[in-house]
């Protein structure tokens, strides 16, 4: 079974992508998704050393939730600026957030939920994989910024995969 379903995630996700993309579900669409499901994991499983290891389910809900959360509210802050902020009253600032997460995934995950995240961007990962450079939009206490982040996805992303 592990050789026909490498990655068992990523072939339920493609299904998922297949079906949201050709927005109709019908016998052919779910079988050429699913084709597409068995497939591309076993053409790419060479190109994958080792899988991610995710110790707590529970917690990737958890995770998700409170980033879903938090696109929602940083929508209307960003909304909120735009609208009624001076250009030269907005304090966009550089932010280096120090990483604890040591995996590839976690830090994969972690730059792409600030990027997700409205108002915020990562920008750069050192060299050395030990901070993320962060651009914010408006940002008052780069300290408090980095804080957050540190607080709200790190931590989580800690439990999530160590």
């Amino acid at each position: 079974m592990r050789k026909l379903l490498p990655h068992p995630i990523l072939s339920l996700t493609l299904l998922v992508i297949w079906l949201m993309l050709v927005n109709k579900v019908t016998l052919g669409n779910v079988l050429l998704g699913a084709i597409f499901g068995v497939i591309v994991p076993i053409l790419t499983a060479p190109y994958w050393p080792g899988r991610p290891r995710i110790k707590n389910y529970f917690k990737v809900v958890e995770y998700v939730l409170v980033v879903l959360w938090d696109i929602v509210v940083a929508n209307f802050h960003v909304a909120a600026i735009i609208l009624f902020k001076r250009n030269k009253d907005i304090n966009a600032k550089w932010v280096t957030v120090p990483l604890e997460v040591t995996s590839p995934e976690a830090i994969t995950v972690l730059a792409g939920t600030i990027t997700m995240t409205p108002g915020t961007v990562s920008a750069m990962l050192s060299a050395d994989g030990s901070s993320v450079l962060v651009h914010c939009l408006d940002c008052e206490d780069p300290d408090a910024v980095r804080d957050e982040i540190k607080h709200r996805y790190e931590r989580r992303l800690k439990k999530i995969f160590s």
